[in-house]
């Protein structure tokens, strides 16, 4: 009690329980600094390039889930592609690109001139049938996007001049009653002359194999024949061989 009673006693034995102490500041001397060009172009040059697929992905077949049942909408567009391959002779794949509404108009309009019809399709409708039916060579064409010019008659050459004059659709490869056809293909059997020429020029050279067999059938008895008469005539000019020479009439005795 006498410590605390003190003045300068309690004082000296009391400490605070927070004590304010006053450091000294210390300058900040690491500023930002812009990094040097050099090492900027290595950094640059060595970062690292993941490898690039060789195909892109967007072109590899898509699995679809097993478990994932097709919506009737799909089964409707898979059962209008079976359609258009069984009942059309002349199914042709082209390479679509972007052009103006108005020019695809315009070439449907000139296409249907002809009997011609254009699909748009979709691969991932299109593939599938064609996985199933004996079209599986097509499936090597439809790798972008893609639409079908489709008629009941073969109407290559119409169809050639057609595309023609559109650049934006490019012919890929066709089936024409049931043969698979290149691009060259399909040039070629549009030079083809058309079915009744064709009958005709069989029939032609049909008959011509006969007519000349007979030709030369008949050429020896004719030979013979004009051989014979010739010699009967020289005969008859000259007098037939033991005969004696005809007389001539003299006077009267």
């Amino acid at each position: 009690m006498a410590a605390l009673s003190g003045g300068t006693g309690w004082r000296r034995g009391w400490l605070p329980a927070l004590q304010l102490v006053r450091r000294g500041s210390k300058a900040v001397t690491r500023h930002w600094k812009a990094m040097h060009f050099q090492r900027q172009k290595l950094l640059a040059v060595t970062e690292y390039v993941p490898p690039r697929p060789a195909v892109p992905p967007q072109c590899l077949p898509r699995h679809a889930d097993p478990t994932h049942e097709e919506d009737g909408y799909v089964r409707l567009l898979k059962r209008q592609v079976q359609e258009v391959f069984q009942k059309s002779r002349m199914v042709a794949v082209c390479q679509y690109n972007s052009m103006p509404n108005e020019d695809v108009v315009t070439m449907q309009h000139y296409l249907r001139k002809h009997n011609i019809e254009v699909k748009f399709v979709l691969n991932e409708i299109v593939r599938p049938v064609l996985a199933q039916s004996k079209y599986r060579n097509l499936l090597p064409l439809f790798v972008c996007r893609n639409i079908l010019l489709v008629s009941p008659e073969t109407r290559a050459k119409e169809m050639l001049r057609v595309l023609k004059g559109v650049p934006q659709v490019n012919l890929l490869g066709a089936c024409i009653d049931d043969t698979i056809l290149s691009r060259q293909g399909v040039e070629n059997f549009s030079r083809l002359p058309s079915l009744e020429t064709s009958q005709g020029q069989t029939v032609g050279a049909l008959a011509l194999l006969p007519s000349q067999t007979c030709s030369l059938l008949q050429r020896g008895p004719s030979l013979l024949t004009a051989l014979l008469d010739a010699h009967i005539r020289r005969l008859r000019d000259t007098g037939t061989p033991g005969e004696p020479p005809q007389q001539q009439g003299t006077g009267s005795h």
